[in-house]
């Protein structure tokens, strides 16, 4: 078995900012995994907020010695963006050689489409404004919050959309005083979610504070061993690939998350369309599916995700799975 890797980069539409800082593309880690006959691939973003680096990616899979299946990959390196490159590609590879769909190697009856969010980053009230009446006709808007002076771009959003439903990524960047106090407010403007209002690790708090409305763990969230310090503090888990270290430990974390009782967000990094493809699968049926990431790009892959009325839909062979 031979394995490559090779960084991408991939121009943004328009510059994308969140409460840690603003980017202008998508860089991205490409993964290929060939047995000679049958070749999978698969995409991972490596985030700086986990201490992660292309470099450092790279030479996580580098190190890795064949042969070795998706099973015990899973031992071989930890939950996060270099698991996950590996392990799409090797789903990718595994359909290609069954000559079957990955959805059917996964267990599942079928996928359909899901309706996605569509995220508008953080800016000027004004310009989030205008932003959300460009997106008005979309049925999700995501916000991207996080500051102490986030009331005015919500009312700037829910003027921009008035019809839209909403939720908000407040990325670790609110206080639990700041979060009681826009919490009315959510509610007042509609808002159905509120995504890692403080930070991890330092988000016992929403455990004694009252939670009018679903909050869901993000960055306090990774993979099933995760999901024993969110009791009682969050009411909705977002599976990410790149945390979860790829589409094998994803599925059995919506599965375990919804035993527990949680419900379920399909989030992504921003990247191309070969990582969304094997997040669909995960999304089947989640609460909230957040798989925009193709749709903030100016250039994406061949033979990319289609986006209708109907939100992202499965992934055609010619491009994963």
């Amino acid at each position: 078995m031979k394995i490559t890797v090779t960084p991408d980069t991939f121009p943004l539409a328009e510059v994308f900012t969140i409460s840690r800082g603003s980017r202008t593309h998508a860089h991205v880690l490409t993964v290929r995994v060939s047995d000679g006959e049958h070749q999978g691939w698969g995409e991972c973003v490596p985030y700086a907020r986990y201490g992660e680096t292309l470099e450092s990616v790279t030479a996580e899979i580098e190190a890795l010695n064949a042969p070795f299946d998706r099973q015990t990959l899973q031992g071989l390196l930890p939950a996060g963006a270099a698991r996950n490159a590996v392990d799409c590609a090797l789903w990718d590879l595994e359909a290609k050689k069954a000559g079957k769909p990955a959805w059917e190697l996964a267990g599942l009856s079928g996928i359909v489409p899901e309706i996605t969010a569509y995220t508008l980053s953080l800016a000027s009230p004004d310009e989030m404004r205008a932003s959300a009446a460009r997106q008005a006709h979309r049925p999700l808007l995501k916000i991207k919050l996080g500051t102490p002076d986030d009331m005015p771009r919500l009312e700037a959003v829910r003027a921009g959309a008035p019809k839209s439903r909403i939720i908000v990524d407040a990325n670790e960047g609110w206080t639990a005083e700041v979060y009681s106090e826009l919490a009315p407010h959510l509610i007042r403007l509609g808002v159905e979610l509120v995504e890692q209002p403080l930070p991890a690790g330092n988000d016992d708090m929403l455990a004694e504070i009252e939670r009018p409305l679903p909050v869901c763990a993000d960055e306090s969230a990774h993979d099933r061993a995760s999901l024993g310090a969110l009791k009682g503090k969050y009411d909705v888990v977002n599976i990410k690939l790149d945390k979860t270290g790829g589409l094998t430990e994803a599925l059995a974390l919506k599965q375990q998350a919804l035993a527990e009782g949680y419900r379920v967000m399909v989030g992504c990094m921003v990247g191309s369309s070969l990582a969304m493809a094997p997040a669909v699968l995960v999304a089947q049926g989640a609460m909230i599916t957040d798989l925009d990431g193709p749709l903030l790009l100016a250039q994406d892959r061949e033979n990319p995700l289609f986006f209708d009325d109907s939100g992202v839909h499965p992934p055609t062979s010619a491009l994963w799975g």
